[in-house]
């Protein structure tokens, strides 16, 4: 059996493989389907210094090869978080990963402020979302939005700072490249791909937002591109996600660069999917005779 255990910024997790945030709650909802001790990691819902209760219905809509979501980071606020269900949480012998948003620099950091004293293992920043200060640019959008959040964040934490990439821009590597420079330990990509659908009975768009994120296998290509690219442009580790569904796609992902994954969208059909995906990573490794699954990272070799 190969050594599937994978170092992101001196955190120890036993294999790769990490639940996306969104995708699987706090945790509580996989328990009838394995223990999260089988995980990497686990990045927890997206969470805000107060409760949210997102975007009004409709929420979701389907895609070809995929999901468009505008959940609107519906979720009960960073103290139920820390009171009710990190102490349980920390009880299953996995890596907790944080994944804090806000509406403001100031916002940011209070709620890093929040989870500072805690178990959390890690900060996983969500800079997609919108800038009210800014009229609604999302911080991921804006080289100097991003770094100011960054930098307000990093002042506010020890704790191993993952910065998550928004896909909406046109150059990965420049955000990337800032979010390395504002002191952060590794990045996380990508995150959704806006998208919209239509009812074309009503004439109205199909999420009550308009937009959405769109996820699944439809936006894997493009996940495997902007790692490559991010892998190449920063010395600090990556971490890709979009559209992994099998332990194939987990292996090209890590080829391309990425030294740990993240599964999200793929749960919604196939709740066994991280567990699949480590069992078939370390048979394929065993079948390549690769004793350690950081040798694949960043192999792929191109033309």
């Amino acid at each position: 059996m190969a050594n599937l255990a994978v170092n992101i910024a001196g955190v120890e997790l036993k294999n790769p493989v990490i639940t996306a945030s969104g995708c699987c709650g706090f945790g509580r909802e996989f328990l009838d389907f394995y223990p999260l001790s089988a995980l990497g990691g686990i990045s927890l819902k997206g969470t805000t210094l107060n409760p949210r209760e997102g975007n009004p219905p409709h929420r979701i809509a389907e895609a070809p090869a995929g999901m468009l979501n505008s959940v609107g980071l519906q979720n009960p606020g960073v103290q139920v978080l820390l009171e009710k269900d990190l102490p349980w949480l920390k009880e299953q012998n996995t890596v907790l990963i944080a994944n804090l948003a806000g509406s403001s620099p100031e916002e940011y950091r209070a709620v890093t402020e929040a989870v500072e004293g805690s178990d959390i293992d890690m900060i996983e920043l969500n800079i997609s979302c919108p800038n009210v200060k800014a009229g609604g640019i999302g911080f991921g959008t804006d080289c100097d939005l991003a770094g100011g959040v960054i930098r307000e964040v990093r002042a506010a934490t020890t704790k191993p700072l993952i910065v998550k990439l928004t896909p909406n821009v046109t150059d990965i590597t420049a955000i990337a490249k800032v979010a390395e420079a504002e002191g952060a330990d590794a990045v996380s990509l990508i995150n959704t791909i806006t998208a919209m659908r239509i009812d074309i009975n009503t004439r109205r768009p199909i999420l009550h937002n308009n937009t959405g994120g769109l996820s699944g296998p439809a936006v894997f290509p493009v996940a495997v591109r902007m790692v490559w690219q991010a892998a190449n442009a920063v010395k600090i580790p990556v971490i890709g996600l979009g559209g992994i569904s099998t332990w194939q796609d987990g292996i090209e992902m890590m080829m391309a660069g990425a030294r740990a994954i993240q599964v999200g969208a793929a749960l919604f059909t196939n709740p066994m999917a991280p567990v699949e995906i480590v069992e078939g990573m370390n048979a394929w490794l065993d079948k390549q005779g690769i004793k350690d699954i950081n040798d694949i990272v960043g192999t792929v070799k191109p033309w």
